[in-house]
């Protein structure tokens, strides 16, 4: 039974099993209960062979095994060979096994039909029903097939037709047919009494009673004889307002009032439109201008959108410029620093070598007496004088050395582009060729401040293949002081560059990538690692006549990919 209410308001009870089918469906004609998350769902649709031996419509799946909710685990023996759920009119073969009756059909319906549990033959006449297993299974408990609505409830799976024609969880159609709406059970007193669009209502004027649906979009408000309207002349002016009985007498009386009305409305109206056109006109007037001001400041606002990006990448390369000259300016200003004490350190050991050289000159001077004290203090001055020399020697050599290392620092790339200027090409090659110096390194460059640090090599001479006839010209990797945070081995596109002095620029160039396999790219356990590159760069000739020297002077550009370079 399940509770409803008739069109007056008052409660009938529906009993379940004796209503049309417009009103509570059959099993079968259900959707399919939408079920729990830890079990796929199950359509049950009518089955024709079911019905014939006595099982109820619709509780059967369509295919394969039952898929409902079991409380405890199916053994194994009560499950299908083919799709391995709880079987479903279990048939036995002759080798054995279980099968639902769907199951074994279609194994049946291919050619020489086997077993899957054993690889048998199977014959359809050696096939029976167990009706020991089938009595076994529908004894099974299951939970309620609205589970995912709610239902707690727990039977034997062939209870559940019964439990589901009384389940208030269970999802029913609309009782009085026309609603396409679903609903569980226990909602159809609630969807009866106020959410159904068919439900019945009555007029507010004449009491006659119809569906809501029929009141809300037929003509009956309009042709209801005791409802109360408006004149349909009221957006004209009409303030008339009484029952539909009376309103055609009253649109029959002043219809000439009506008329005027009308005319009257239309007459101003049109006055309107005039003077809306005449606007339209003079805004057309200034529509031209209009359009053509509004073209220009967009090409205006295209052209300010270009500049600003233009702008912002200039000030972000000059960002990290600016960012890079303050380090390098830095290290330069401790090396002067260093320098500047070097220098009067030397200074002064120069202003106390002249005073020793002074007290010398004049102790010499008055040595020539012969005084054996005299020439005491003479060879101990010597000896001094000989410590001065060798100290201001070191000193320097240190000077030297950091002049050099200063030069390096002012000379020093650190985006991965080197320009190397070799002067004194002419003695450098005769050096080369009379195996003084048979290559020249390039200061140090950088692809970063904590990047690789890298130097070129060149023989002016030739080197290997290359000797006596060529100028030969490698890339080398250098130990750096932020190897450990970057990527090994060294991968980045290395181009070599000879550059042309002259007006056609034609500079010659060779790249290459680095072979990871090579100990010349692989992490530098030394200064520097073995050079790599090209021993037949460019023919002498080729570079002594052109216009590659000038003032006896070469440039060797070395360019280091660093787009995709990430941060250490």
């Amino acid at each position: 039974m399940s509770a409803g209410r008739s069109a007056d308001g008052r409660e009938v009870q529906i009993p379940l099993q004796q209503v049309a089918p417009s009103l509570i469906p059959p099993l079968s004609a259900a959707p399919p209960i939408t079920p729990p998350s830890h079990r796929p769902a199950n359509p049950w649709p009518p089955s024709d062979s079911a019905s014939q031996q006595g099982v109820p419509a619709g509780f059967l799946p369509l295919h394969g095994g039952f898929r409902d909710h079991f409380v405890e685990k199916p053994e194994d023996k009560y499950r299908c060979e083919a799709c391995r759920l709880v079987l479903c009119q279990p048939r036995q073969t002759e080798c054995g096994h279980r099968f639902c009756q769907s199951c074994i059909n279609d194994i049946l319906s291919h050619q020489n039909p086997v077993c899957p549990a054993d690889k048998e033959s199977l014959f359809k006449d050696k096939i029976f029903r167990d009706v020991c297993c089938h009595r076994e299974i529908m004894a099974l408990r299951v939970y309620c097939r609205s589970e995912a609505n709610g239902c707690q409830e727990q039977m034997s799976l062939q209870q559940i037709p019964d439990h589901l024609n009384v389940c208030p969880f269970f999802e029913v159609p609309c009782p009085l047919g026309k609603c396409k709406e679903r609903m569980m059970r226990k909602e159809i007193p609630d969807h009866l009494s106020w959410k159904c669009k068919h439900r019945e209502t009555t007029c507010e004027f004449c009491a006659t009673k119809m569906p809501l649906t029929d009141l809300q979009l037929s003509s009956h408000q309009h042709d209801c004889p005791k409802a109360q309207v408006s004149c349909q002349f009221h957006r004209y002016g009409c303030t008339f307002k009484g029952l539909n009985q009376d309103m055609r007498q009253h649109e029959s009386t002043v219809a000439a009032e009506h008329l005027r009305m009308m005319a009257s409305r239309n007459c101003s109206l049109e006055n309107k439109v005039e003077d809306v056109k005449g606007e339209l006109l003079e805004r057309y007037k200034v529509l031209p201008a209009l359009s053509s001001r509004l073209s220009e400041l967009e090409n205006q606002n295209e052209e300010l959108r270009e500049k600003n990006r233009q702008m912002e990448q200039k000030l972000a390369t000059m960002q990290k410029l600016m960012s890079s000259h303050s380090e390098k300016l830095l290290e330069v200003e401790l090396e002067l620093r260093s320098l500047r004490l070097l220098r009067d350190e030397v200074e002064n050991l120069r202003g106390t070598l002249e005073n020793v050289r002074t007290r010398l000159s004049a102790l010499e001077q008055g040595g020539r007496s012969g005084s054996g004290s005299t020439t005491h203090t003479l060879a101990s001055l010597e000896t001094q004088l000989s410590r001065h020399d060798d100290m201001l020697s070191v000193h320097e050599i240190r000077l030297a050395d950091m002049d050099l290392r200063f030069q390096v620092l002012e000379t020093a790339s650190y985006n991965g582009t080197l320009i190397w200027k070799i002067r004194d090409y002419k003695r450098r090659k005769q050096d080369a060729v009379a195996a003084k110096t048979l290559s020249l390194y390039s200061q140090p460059f950088y692809t970063g401040y904590f990047g690789y640090k890298m130097c070129a090599r060149v023989y002016l001479n030739g080197d290997g293949m290359g000797k006596g006839t060529h100028l030969s010209l490698f890339f080398v990797v250098m130990r750096g002081e932020y190897d450990a945070l970057l990527p090994w081995p060294f991968k980045q596109k290395v181009t070599l560059m000879l550059m042309d002095q002259g007006a056609s620029r034609k500079h010659l160039g060779d790249a290459f990538k680095p072979d990871p396999s090579s100990s010349s790219f692989r992490r530098p356990s030394a200064e520097m690692n073995i050079a790599s590159g090209c021993p037949l760069f460019v023919s002498q000739s080729v570079l002594e006549a052109g216009s590659y020297i000038k003032d006896d002077t070469i440039f060797i550009k070395v360019t280091v990919d660093t787009s995709d370079l990430p941060d250490p």
